[in-house]
């Protein structure tokens, strides 16, 4: 169990790690929210359902509770991420925002 936890949270981190890496180095502000809003919300759910079982290694009822709250706040993160990057998206292109075009200089 500890050894699927470990994977897991270390999984969670390299993606997380990626995330951060593709906001740094992707050229415009669309690409860098794609990194955002995919990798980081994979390497939430990695890392709190890693957290999620590790909680579980002494069952009781307030252990399992505390897991199904993990597991909810995993769920609203799916739900929201994606949801909030579409809304930051839409309002770049409603601002007149151009995307970024191979060849011209970055800003």
């Amino acid at each position: 169990m500890i050894i699927v936890v470990t994977i897991l949270l270390i999984f969670g981190l390299i993606f997380f790690a990626g995330g951060a890496v593709g906001i740094l180095r992707f050229p415009d502000f669309y690409t860098r929210l794609h990194p955002a809003g995919k990798l980081d919300t994979l390497g939430s759910l990695l890392m709190l359902i890693g957290l999620a079982l590790f909680n579980l290694h002494h069952l009781s009822l307030a252990n399992l509770l505390t897991s199904l709250k993990i597991i909810l706040i995993v769920v609203f993160i799916f739900l929201a991420s994606p949801t909030a990057i579409h809304g930051i998206v839409d309002a770049g292109v409603r601002a007149g925002l151009a995307p970024w075009k191979k060849g011209e200089k970055r800003r």
